[in-house]
């Protein structure tokens, strides 16, 4: 069987199997890491023949996905902005949204480059280090202390940051929220992509998503905001004076969230950024200059 004919066929399977909303896509991005290539490297040899090992490590490949396996679990690796990062099923796999909070991140840095030419960062539930690291690689000045609770994902992380050689400016710690940082330690930015799937929701989703991805990343609780109603304001007293807080929401729950924000009386009035299609995704707001008592 040669590349074009492995292709067509595994294409066929994953359609008729159901488990893919874009199967020939998912076959090329499949036999490419089969193959050890990129997918123009399929392109330019379509008629080259597969080995014995490498029809059999494809047709497994498919097969993982034919059961509803998420395409990066089974090649190993997702491209989130600049960087391709490795991914295990210990974290989650990083989506387009998530790019929002990077961007909105990334102007709120600029802003305080005015003042802090070195700022730092927190970014809470690091998981596959995908924010952390993509503030590291797109601002050369900053400084990120990324935290998780899961080992295993903090070690996805830990490796992320390696090959990528952002080590010296992140640091990967085992913390719940600010349980394990320094009392004194204060920031110039926060950010977090909190688990925010509801418990009625969460019974609903695709099988490649419930079955597969880690469920501490997704679910957030009967109404999605469990994390958000110990983030927020805890996050008010990690913040230097003028510090910001920003977070990515999920579809419906950013006016929820903006109503946390207002009860602590820490922070300005909340904003809001939608994604690309439109959906309110990050709420962020900045910590008053001055405490109330001055």
């Amino acid at each position: 069987m040669n590349v074009a004919d492995a292709l067509r066929a595994a294409a066929q399977c994953l359609r008729a199997g159901g488990g893919s909303r874009s199967p020939r896509l998912d076959a090329e991005l499949l036999l490419a890491a089969g193959l050890g290539v990129d997918r123009v490297g399929l392109f330019r040899s379509p008629e080259r023949e597969l080995s014995a090992e490498e029809a059999e490590r494809f047709a497994e490949f498919v097969r993982r996905r034919e059961a509803f396996e998420p395409v990066a679990y089974i090649c190993g690796w997702r491209t989130f902005r600049t960087i391709d990062l490795e991914v295990t099923a210990a974290v989650l796999i990083p989506r387009p949204a998530t790019e929002t909070l990077v961007d909105v991140a990334l102007e709120l840095l600029a802003e305080a480059s005015q003042g802090t030419p070195e700022p730092l960062v927190l970014d809470v539930g690091t998981g596959s280090g995908c924010i952390a690291l993509a503030l590291a690689a797109e601002n050369p000045f900053v400084h990120v202390v990324a935290v998780d609770v899961d080992d295993d994902a903090l070690e996805v992380a830990r490796r992320n940051a390696a090959r990528l050689g952002l080590m010296g400016r992140v640091d990967i710690l085992c913390s719940d929220l600010f349980g394990g940082l320094p009392e004194a330690q204060r920031f110039d930015l926060i950010v977090s992509n909190p688990p925010y799937i509801p418990a009625a929701e969460y019974a609903l989703l695709e099988p490649n998503v419930r079955d597969y991805e880690p469920r501490l990343a997704l679910y957030g609780g009967d109404d999605g905001l469990d994390v958000y109603r110990r983030l927020v304001p805890g996050a008010g007293a990690r913040l230097r004076p003028g510090g910001c807080l920003a977070v990515e929401v999920g579809k419906g729950e950013a006016e929820g969230v903006r109503a946390l924000f207002a009860a602590t009386g820490t922070y300005g009035l909340a904003r809001e950024r939608p994604d690309l299609e439109g959906i309110p995704r990050v709420v962020f707001g900045r910590r008053a200059q001055a405490d109330a008592g001055g």
